[in-house]
């Protein structure tokens, strides 16, 4: 496994080693760790928790989820692999129900080829 490190600009917002991938879908998802910028971001994903309150449940607050998607893609958040390579992805999205849930995960919806080439090879 390897760090993955998500950023806001150059602020460390936290890290994971994607321990779950599918190169077919493209999504990689794991234990979240937060960084010292995660206060930064933490708002927004505090969003998608009251839109949807449990991990595979139904959405229970339709204006807060487009709230929250609005929100996050503003962001700009971006991912490194654990060499500092630039991971191109279509979204991020931490999942924050805090000890409710197991702690923080993240799944994020990679479309860099050279990426599931450089995890399938290693």
């Amino acid at each position: 496994m390897s760090r993955h490190t998500v950023k806001l600009k150059s602020v460390v917002v936290g890290w994971s080693d994607l321990e779950q991938t599918d190169a077919f879908t493209g999504k990689a998802r794991g234990r979240f760790r937060p960084g010292v910028g995660y206060d930064l971001v933490q708002p927004v994903f505090q969003l998608y928790a009251e839109a949807v309150p449990a991990r595979d449940a139904a959405v229970l607050d339709q204006d807060k989820l487009d709230r929250y998607l609005k929100s996050r893609d503003a962001l700009g958040l971006s991912l490194e692999d654990a060499d500092g390579r630039a991971v191109r992805t279509s979204a991020i999205h931490i999942e924050d129900y805090g000890d409710r849930a197991g702690g923080i995960e993240v799944e994020v919806l990679i479309t860099d080829r050279g990426y599931w080439k450089r995890r399938s090879d290693g």
